[in-house]
């Protein structure tokens, strides 16, 4: 089989199916996994999937940090922490922060360990080829040459523009996004690490920002009304940092660091779902067949839930030449659902933006409500601890792939 994409899903399903015995080449149209604001938060339910493949020890060899929570802003600048996550049972209690290309890495160094796994760097899936109507494999253009590759099945795992998703003409629907999103990262001083372990969102007037504690620095999400990022840029960085400095006091010692606006890196955020996942010998997976939001982080481990899924309901028929569409219409009923729920509470959460970003509303929250979040039972915060760190239904490795 080939896989388009050395994301998240493709590398994962590599893995996995290569490990079942399956022959699997993987094209990533890059030269290396360097690139910097991918999503780089690994759930709990990850984490877990690392442990039973054997690669835990490895994992946490990685240069990481830990989330056990949020940080709301409270009065007079101090911040209310909520560690949520420590109402999971350990080891599973928190969400790692990795940057993408060192799991990337770690994954394909384990499935290139597998006599059946093939990595092509520079190579890009650019579209499909059909035979008699039934998807028989792709296109690509590598650094030297072009051509095509058969296969018994092509998994899409090439993210939310997917060119092959586009070329299978499999219908979307698309739901309203009111906002994009700007990042970067600001220093952090070794003596922030207590105070800050976790997410901490800040509100103003118009504006919300979003800071992840990283390993030496905070890594910053500031949301911008949808479309308007070349309108923002053109008020220059001088602007910038004094919107950052209003809305987080404490770091106006360090905006300087944003040397101009091409510091600043735009998300186009996007929210859509396939009707329909699959066409015959085609089966789209992660952000080809959904694209979320960064709305909870959730993207990255919601696609590799999805290479787990594919890879333990397809294995034997692919090793055993009998795939049908039939076994990829059971990959979509498996991990449908999931993704209609985790893309719900997106859409709740984007309700708020409008108003929000528009200035409308800003967001002051009561004294009572910081109270009641700082002491809530364990068995409630486990609830939304759950949601967010497993995900309405978390996959475990096949048999097969476990070491």
């Amino acid at each position: 089989m080939v896989i388009a994409g050395g994301g998240p899903a493709g590398m994962m399903a590599g893995l996995l199916l290569a490990r079942a015995g399956v022959a699997v080449t993987v094209l990533e149209k890059h030269a290396d996994f360097l690139r910097d604001f991918r999503g780089d938060t690994v759930h709990a339910s990850t984490v877990r999937l690392l442990d039973e493949l054997g690669l835990g020890a490895e994992f946490r060899k990685l240069p990481q940090s830990r989330l056990t929570g949020v940080s709301l802003p409270g009065t007079d600048s101090q911040r209310v922490p909520v560690n949520i996550f420590e109402a999971l049972p350990p080891p599973y209690n928190y969400i790692a922060m990795v940057p993408q290309w060192d799991l990337l890495n770690l994954l394909a160094e384990a499935a290139g360990r597998e006599p059946t796994f093939t990595l092509r760097m520079q190579t890009e899936a650019t579209g499909l080829v059909v035979t008699d109507g039934r998807v028989t494999g792709v296109r690509y253009r590598g650094p030297d040459s072009a051509g095509e590759i058969h296969a018994d099945l092509t998994l899409a795992c090439d993210g939310r523009a997917s060119a092959l998703r586009r070329a299978s003409g499999l219908p979307a629907r698309e739901y309203r996004v009111p906002f994009d999103v700007w990042w970067f990262r600001l220093p952090r001083r070794p003596d922030e690490a207590g105070e800050l372990a976790g997410i901490a969102p800040a509100f103003g007037r118009g504006e919300v920002l979003l800071a992840l504690t990283r390993e030496n620095y905070y890594q910053l999400a500031y949301a911008i009304p949808k479309g308007s990022d070349a309108q923002r840029r053109a008020q220059g960085v001088e602007a910038f940092r004094a919107r950052i400095a209003g809305l987080r006091p404490d770091l106006a010692d360090r905006v300087e660091t944003i040397t101009s606006m091409a510091d600043v890196f735009v998300l186009d955020v996007r929210l859509d779902r396939l009707r329909r996942w699959y066409t015959d010998g085609l089966l789209c997976i992660g952000d080809a067949a959904h694209a979320m939001s960064p709305a909870g982080g959730v993207g990255i481990n919601l696609a590799i839930q999805d290479a787990v899924a594919a890879a333990g309901l397809l294995a034997a028929p692919l090793a055993e030449n009998r795939l049908t569409t039939a076994d990829l219409a059971r990959v979509q009923q498996r991990r449908q659902r999931p993704a209609i729920i985790l893309q719900t509470l997106q859409r709740t959460i984007h309700l708020g933006f409008g108003p929000l970003l528009s200035g409308r509303v800003t967001v002051r929250p009561p004294r009572g409500l910081l109270r009641l979040a700082s002491h809530a039972p364990q068995w409630l915060v486990r609830i939304p601890a759950r949601l967010i760190a497993l995900g309405p239904r978390p996959e475990h490795a096949p048999a097969f792939a476990r070491r």
